[in-house]
């Protein structure tokens, strides 16, 4: 039987100058964005603080927390017991109950919130209890939790739904009064933010005066972004007091961010993407060796392992003091190196973006970023990993790694200076997180369907849910759907006799327990010595295309593999030589709309002759041959070139819209030229453009304009997404993404209690259900949802139809090259790095940029001396999943000359 506690009254709030005696105590002085803060939560108000990292949001909202919510008049604490066991039962028993939540995106932010947020307990709140709720809490602090919850629960929004969960939850959350979203510019835009939503909409109905709070430091869309961390309020009766209005606080400080680049002593004309950067290694060893702490950000797993090994192989004596972090090494390695940066003991760490969140580190005084961040929010974020305090400035490094990334560091470096960050958008009405909700509520003490619809749509992602949805999803968690409804398994939740609705199979209930969450990845297969000791832990996929023997790099060392068995990968440290890139899935980041529009703007001005920026200058001799042999992309002009050698027709095309729009727009341009004249086309794309090749030929500066609708807004109705679908494998991408659909949806789980499913079980589970509903189902919203994520996600429809729509707007200029320019030679190897080994990759492109570095001399008067061709490390210096294992590595037999590659290549 539920019971339902009535709201405690509310208590006095202490004086309001208690959280500023306690900053003055420590000789801090408050900033005015917290006594704004302070200000509003004393008013009952909600809102969102934007303000740098560093700047001091944590101690804004949480001694404003403190000063609104903790008792003025609270008891003192309790005398010391006579032993620390029976004076924490004590302490416990004496604390008010669970009152504020806490939610961090990552389990390794809650335990460096928590230490940040005991601090001021003592002063401002004694007889509070503080503790910590994550995937990696210790079992006994779990069952002590499930006795009585602490006062504050730093947690994860996987957490929150599992106590949601609970047939008490009522009863235990109906006495929080306030809810902090930390770092929720990491949550809006997925479905982990959505998950926050429900949880917010359901808390929010059980404390009508519930308080919610964010925090964000790197979001363009504020307005938007409080809305929808927001709950919509609930109905009241008429003159009833309405809530005081959500606020939005800006922290302006005077915090500096430094950009700066490492430029390298000569940027080559004609340099292919995706390099792992190791040209400028010494320049980064000297960088490293001048700070007290560096932290080196990669994009990539495989990069990281790649610089790590460098830079020890570089200066040895770094052993000990250098160090390494990512998402695939075990708990117990992250946890030691965070706590070695928090106390000054290492040099450097090469980390991703495990490490990118408000974890405090003071010590680390400089970050470097290899390669490009892609995107200024991610630029911004990075760089306050550094001067981590208020009244201490930022600074970031960026080590380009191919020339074309000086172009993206001068560009966002400008539009940093003009304060332009991306902006982020909630998931929309997503039916599987929304079906997973449904079962964690039935298990929360049940639900009657018309209160719940009620409360869903005060989630901002399901404002505009239909009724006809709701009916299909609460029949889908009822019966399956049509096509399930004869199997047990599928009735999840059933209404009782009253019209609630529950869980009343205990066996699903902890299946279900056990697979919440909306986080999907590629199962996780442990690496283990042989020996016996942990590495970590890395994709399943990534194991699956290694054979016994084969040697890979992992936590910074060169492994052998010995064997596989079960969600184990047997290893043994292997002998010094080749080894093969690991290669983990989400390694690429596509170059963000912001970015691609500040390098538009770089290049009008590089075109009009302006290179006022030192990475410019540096850019400059590839800028200017690319316009003397075509042209540069700009804001208003669209540069496509043509180009007839051996392999073909290509056309090359430069909208730098980032390659997830790229791969779109390539397939719906090869599609439409298709269906006009029946042919076949090899597709290749990087974030500044793509390349179409065709065995017959194609008249692309006739074709072209058409395929492109110049003129005509026609092909951005709704046929667009249709024709998108059509020109690519869409059936296959979407029965991939329906995996991760059916996952969160709980028609297929990672995990039963004391079993663990391979990816490859996952996968033939998920396409057995998507035939079963494409076949005898067909109006499943699954599959929709399926079709819908495709677009959106995977092929970024809305931007494409905007840079679409810009193309069309845009002058087109076509160019007939009689060799490919430094802007297509990237493209060119994107196509060569599938079907050509590592060494044979090496030794053509060396052979083809010594001819073209010929004729750029013939062109621009310079000589080839001035442009030697950089052959060290090539084997790594390569396309990130061009590498492979030694073993399997071809030799080009050739040996062409330059001019035997000119003549070989067709240029």
């Amino acid at each position: 039987m539920n019971m339902t506690r009535r709201p405690r009254k509310p208590e006095p709030p202490v004086a309001p100058s208690a959280a500023s005696a306690w900053m003055a105590a420590r000789g801090w002085q408050p900033f005015g964005f917290q006594h704004d803060v302070w200000r509003a939560m004393g008013e009952g108000r909600s809102g969102l603080l934007h303000a740098t990292t560093g700047a001091g949001k944590t101690y804004a909202v949480w001694l404003g927390a403190l000063q609104h919510l903790a008792r003025a008049d609270a008891a003192p604490p309790p005398e010391e017991a006579p032993n620390a066991r029976t004076a924490l039962r004590t302490r416990r028993a004496a604390a008010p109950p669970l009152t504020v939540l806490w939610i961090t995106p990552m389990r390794a932010l809650a335990a460096d919130s928590l230490r940040a947020l005991q601090a001021p307990l003592p002063d401002l709140a004694p007889t509070w209890t503080s503790g910590l709720r994550t995937g990696d809490t210790a079992s006994g602090e779990r069952a002590a939790q499930d006795r009585r919850l602490p006062t504050l629960l730093v947690t994860t929004p996987e957490s929150v739904s599992l106590l949601l969960a609970r047939a008490d939850a009522r009863e235990r959350l109906a006495s929080v009064r306030l809810v902090v979203v930390d770092e929720w510019h990491e949550l809006v835009g997925n479905k982990r933010g959505v998950q926050v939503q429900l949880a917010l909409a359901r808390l929010s109905g059980w404390n009508p005066a519930l308080q919610v709070w964010g925090m964000s430091a790197t979001l363009g869309n504020l307005e938007e972004a409080l809305h929808t961390l927001l709950p919509q309020p609930l109905p009241s009766a008429p003159g009833a007091p309405q809530p005081p209005p959500a606020v939005l606080v800006q922290g302006r400080i005077d915090k500096r961010l430094e950009v700066q680049v490492m430029l390298p002593a000569r940027a080559d004309r004609f340099a292919w993407a995706g390099h792992m950067g190791l040209s400028l290694l010494p320049q980064v060893v000297q960088s490293i060796e001048a700070a007290a702490s560096t932290l080196v950000f990669t994009n990539t797993r495989s990069q990281a392992e790649r610089w790590y090994q460098a830079l020890l192989e570089a200066q040895p004596d770094w052993a000990g003091t250098l160090a390494l972090h990512h998402g695939s090494l075990g708990h117990e390695v992250r946890d030691w190196v965070e706590q070695g940066l928090k106390a000054g003991q290492l040099k450097a760490v090469v980390c991703t973006s495990s490490l990118d969140l408000g974890v405090d580190f003071l010590p680390v005084e400089q970050v470097l970023q290899i390669g490009s961040a892609k995107g200024v929010a991610r630029l911004v974020q990075r760089a306050g990993r550094s001067g981590h305090a208020p009244g201490r400035s930022s600074s970031i490094t960026l080590v380009p790694t191919h020339s074309l990334e000086l172009v993206e560091a001068a560009a966002a470096r400008h539009a940093l200076a003009q304060g332009r960050i991306e902006d982020r958008h909630t998931p929309r009405t997503p039916l599987d997180v929304l079906v997973q909700h449904l079962v964690t509520v039935a298990l929360g003490g049940g639900f009657v369907p018309d209160a719940l619809l009620a409360e869903v749509r005060r989630a901002p992602a399901y404002a505009a849910l239909a009724d006809n949805d709701w009916q299909w999803a609460l029949q889908f968690v009822r019966q399956g759907g049509a096509s399930l409804a004869t199997y047990p398994d599928f009735h999840r939740v059933v209404p009782d006799d009253e019209g609630v609705w529950r869980v009343p199979d205990a066996r699903l209930a902890r299946r279900h327990r056990s697979n919440i969450g909306t986080i999907v990845s590629d199962a996780a297969m442990q690496v283990q010595f042989v020996s016996g000791g942990r590495l970590g832990s890395v994709e399943e996929s990534f194991i699956a295309r290694l054979r016994k023997g084969d040697v890979f790099m992992f936590a910074g060392r060169l492994l052998e593999l010995v064997r596989t068995q079960q969600m184990t990968a047997y290893v043994r440290i292997a002998p010094r030589g080749s080894a093969a890139l690991p290669r983990w899935s989400g390694g690429r980041m596509p170059l963000s709309n912001t970015l691609a529009d500040a390098m538009l703007e770089q290049m009008a001005q590089a075109e009009r002759g302006e290179f006022s920026t030192p990475e410019m200058r540096c850019a400059q001799p590839l800028l200017e041959l690319q316009q003397a042999w075509s042209a540069l992309p700009t804001p208003s002009r669209l540069v496509a070139e043509t180009l007839h050698t051996r392999e073909g027709w290509h056309l090359y095309l430069y909208p730098l819209a980032g390659r997830l729009v790229h791969l779109g727009l390539a397939g719906l341009l090869g599609w439409r030229a298709s269906q006009q004249v029946p042919n076949t086309f090899s597709i290749a794309v990087n974030d500044y453009g793509l390349e179409l090749l065709s065995a017959k030929p194609v008249d692309w500066a006739t074709l072209l304009p058409r395929l492109i609708g110049e003129g005509t807004h026609t092909a951005l109705g709704s046929g667009l997404e249709d024709e998108v679908l059509a020109s690519l494998n869409a059936t296959e991408m979407a029965r991939r993404r329906f995996r991760e659909i059916a996952r969160i949806a709980g028609l297929i789980f990672q995990s039963h209690p004391g079993e663990q499913r391979s990816s490859r079980q996952l996968q033939a589970s998920s396409s057995l259900y998507y035939d079963v509903f494409a076949q005898y189902d067909p109006g499943n919203l699954l599959l929709a949802q399926a079709r819908a994520e495709l677009l959106a996600n995977e092929l970024d429809m809305e931007r494409l139809a905007r840079t679409l729509r810009g193309m069309q707007a845009q002058t087109l200029s076509i160019h007939a090259l009689t060799r490919p320019t430094p802007f297509a030679l990237p493209l060119m190897v994107e196509r060569f790095r599938e079907r050509l080994s590592t060494e044979t990759l090496a030794d053509r492109l060396a052979r083809m940029v010594q001819a073209l570095e010929q004729a750029a001399d013939a062109t621009t008067g310079t000589h080839l001396a001035q442009h030697p061709v950089q052959s060290t490390d090539m084997a790594w210096d390569l396309p990130e999943g061009s590498a492979t294992s030694a073993r399997r590595t071809r030799r080009d037999p050739a040996g062409d000359s330059p001019r035997r590659a000119r003549r070989r290549y067709g240029f």
